[in-house]
C-alpha cells in the first residue's frame, strides 16, 4: 500500500511537471527597428523561452504592412535554436523598406514549431506577442 501511495505521488509530480511546461510561454517580442545606411530596415526581436522545452525548429512567415496598413511584402525568418529559459535575441532586414513605413508585422504563419527530440507542435496556443517599437507585433 505504501509503494503504491509513493507511485501516485511520483505521478502526480510528473503530471503537474508536464502540466506546467505545456503552459509556459515562448514570447517573441519586437524590441526596435532601425534604418541601415542602405536604406533597409533591421528589426530586433527577442524570444523568451519559458516552456520548458528547447526548440531547434521555429520559423515565422511575417506580413509587413505598410503606413497605410496595406500588406507590403511576406518575409520569412528562421529563429531557431531557442534553448529553454533563455532568452535570445535575433536580427533581421526587411529589404527594400524604411522602418518608418511599417506600420505593423503580422505573424501570418508558424511554418516550423518544432521542440528539441519531438515532432513537430502547433505553438500558437502558447505564443505571446509584444512590441516596444512603433511597429505593432500581432497574430
Amino acid at each position: 500500500m505504501i509503494a503504491l501511495k509513493h507511485a501516485l505521488a511520483a505521478m502526480a509530480l510528473f503530471v503537474a511537471g508536464a502540466a506546467a511546461a505545456e503552459t509556459g510561454r515562448l514570447t517573441v517580442e519586437l524590441n526596435k527597428v532601425e534604418e541601415m545606411d542602405s536604406g533597409d530596415c533591421r528589426a530586433f526581436f527577442l524570444f523568451r523561452n519559458d516552456t520548458g522545452m528547447s526548440f531547434e525548429g521555429f520559423e515565422m512567415s511575417l506580413a509587413i504592412l505598410d503606413s497605410n496598413g496595406v500588406i507590403d511584402r511576406l518575409l520569412s525568418v528562421d529563429a531557431a535554436p531557442l534553448p529553454v529559459a533563455r532568452t535570445t535575441l535575433k536580427l533581421f532586414e526587411i529589404p527594400g523598406m524604411q522602418c518608418s513605413r511599417i506600420s505593423e508585422i503580422l505573424l501570418h504563419e508558424l511554418t516550423s514549431c518544432k521542440p528539441q527530440n519531438a515532432d513537430e507542435m502547433d505553438c500558437f496556443a502558447i505564443l505571446t506577442l509584444t512590441s516596444r517599437a512603433s511597429a505593432q507585433l500581432v497574430k
